[in-house]
């Protein structure tokens, strides 16, 4: 991990959260992926990272904090209220913001949050956000990729066995479906203003992002989000393609 010169005057802090509980897939940042743990691609990509002035890994699972510990990156108990599946993302960062803050006497600018159960993302992807959130001055930036077949344009509501489309339309052909994204989980880069700020509209669980909300744009492939035994299956070959044929830096 190596900050540029270019940013060095902000303070980015790397968050990786990962929870023993899972009801698809219970403790899956521990699963073996081609030799080693889940969560283990995710501490390499942060510390592969440039302008990551620092990282630390917010969880309750204890093999998972051993295994970061390992990778020499600090760890944050997360408390047991932060790690139900009702619990917010953007708590559990303001959790490990405020313990990283008062241990290290600093204040962090930006948050990358970076979900430990996504083993594949694209290289240099983290430091892609940093630089665009900086660059832009937006509140936040995400990882997206194109929707596709499940597109609402191809989406239906049933009643009974009675199909209803979701969105009126005739569209027969991929290629004319309007561009439409989802959030792939890979990285989420938000200033600390956005953060916290979120504090004040509780009922809204996205304001954490703020207001200005930006994008990078990544292939389908380019993350893949571990939640069920056949999502292991999927990453495994998504990586051995990519040992096989490397792709490209952008």
């Amino acid at each position: 991990m190596r900050t540029s010169d270019k940013y060095v005057v902000s303070t980015n802090l790397g968050i990786i959260l990962a929870r023993a509980g899972s009801k698809g897939l219970p403790d899956k940042c521990v699963r073996d992926l081609l030799g080693k743990s889940v969560i283990a691609y995710t501490l390499e990509h942060a510390r592969a990272s440039q302008l990551l002035s620092a990282i630390v890994f917010t969880t309750d699972s204890e093999p998972a904090k051993r295994i970061a510990r390992q990778f020499e990156i600090e760890v944050v108990d997360r408390p047991a209220k932060l790690a139900t599946d009702t619990a917010t993302v953007d708590a559990a960062a303001r959790h490990a913001v405020e313990t990283w803050e008062s241990l290290h006497q600093k204040t962090v600018d930006i948050a990358v949050l970076l979900y430990g159960n996504i083993p594949v993302r694209p290289d240099g992807l983290i430091d892609r956000a940093i630089e665009h959130l900086m660059k832009t001055g937006a509140d936040s930036v995400r990882s997206v990729a194109p929707v596709s077949k499940q597109h609402p344009d191809w989406i239906h509501r049933l009643h009974g066995d009675r199909m209803e489309q979701f969105r009126p339309n005739s569209i027969y052909r991929r290629q004319d479906l309007e561009p439409l994204y989802y959030h792939d989980g890979a990285v989420a880069a938000v200033t600390r203003k956005a953060l916290f700020g979120a504090l004040q509209t509780p009922d809204d669980h996205q304001s954490f992002l703020g207001k200005d909300r930006r994008a990078i744009v990544c292939a389908a492939d380019d993350a893949v989000d571990i939640d069920e035994p056949v999502d292991l299956y999927l990453a495994e070959a998504i990586l051995r393609q990519r040992l096989n044929h490397p792709r490209p830096q952008p």
